[in-house]
């Protein structure tokens, strides 16, 4: 029987708040399992005041790792020893590995957004693009677009259009793009700008559960046979957003590719392992596919 009993066990976790949708401790959990990894995955919501608070208990316990989700991805970047280069340029993390006291940040965010656009890199390479939203997954989704596809355009699409124009001034310096439009989400003003597009991206949380009947946009007219539209939430797989899209004939992109590649790439830096990927994400698919 005292086989059985851990005492070496490498803790792993989030941060966030609110926590109870994340999908994260199955997925790590999952592929430590798989790799007879003497790891285990913990949720830990933390209120947005105490964020100081827990980093000093994830140095205490001596934690390996977490990742990072609202509202704490460009808050985080203040009490970090040091960040990834990706990291730096986005302005955003999501991952964090403690290796002997010392917490360095990265954004896996970026790969994820790589590996679900890439099988359509050729659809929409150097044409125009609509991001909506202006936190730390559109400085993921807005990073990886000029790194890696290099669109023709980008518009940033945002309740606050202050945001948004911040957004814009900021990318265009940092990655030397001077072609991106900052606008203000009002239904019927953005409807043309989104017709516009080739490239639909919604990077809010707005549609997911237990808020599914909600959507950034509410009018199918927004969209077309010709677009594509992905959307990073991916509980539900089919969001109210990619329904009405894919309605209007759009080929549509859930945020399960997503979640796994960026889940992917932090494991492996908590880990030094290669997540069995086919394996968590089909697992991962048949919870959340209908």
């Amino acid at each position: 029987m005292l086989d059985k009993f851990h005492t070496n066990t490498n803790i792993l976790g989030i941060l966030g708040h609110p926590i109870k949708h994340t999908y994260s401790p199955f997925m790590h959990n999952l592929a430590s399992e798989l790799l007879k990894l003497d790891y285990i995955y913990l949720p830990f919501d933390v209120p947005q005041d105490s964020l100081k608070d827990a980093l000093k208990g994830v140095l205490a316990l001596g934690i390996k790792g977490f990742n990072v989700t609202l509202p704490f991805k460009e808050m985080i970047l203040s009490y970090l020893h040091s960040v990834s280069e990706e990291a730096a340029i986005i302005g955003s993390v999501n991952t964090v590995v403690n290796e002997l006291g010392k917490l360095t940040g990265y954004n896996t965010d970026a790969a994820g957004v790589y590996e679900s656009l890439l099988p359509y890199k050729e659809d929409f390479s150097g044409l125009e693009v609509s991001v909506i939203g202006s936190g730390g997954a559109a400085r993921a989704v807005l990073y990886t677009l000029l790194r890696n596809f290099r669109p023709g355009k980008i518009n940033i699409i945002n309740r606050t259009e202050q945001k948004a124009e911040s957004l814009k001034e900021y990318f265009s310096e940092k990655m030397k793009f001077s072609n991106i439009e900052s606008y203000e989400l009002f239904p019927h003003n953005v409807i043309p700008v989104l017709n516009s597009s080739k490239l639909i991206i919604n990077t809010t949380t707005i549609g997911m559960s237990p808020e599914i009947d909600d959507s950034p946009v509410n009018a199918t007219k927004a969209f077309k046979q010709d677009q594509i539209v992905f959307d990073i939430v991916y509980n539900p797989a089919e969001t109210k957003f990619l329904q009405m899209a894919k309605s209007e004939g759009a080929t549509t992109i859930n945020g399960i590719k997503m979640l796994v590649s960026q889940g992917a790439k932090a494991f492996e830096l908590w880990t030094g392992q290669q997540m069995p990927y086919e394996a968590v994400y089909d697992a991962v698919r048949k919870h959340l596919e209908p």
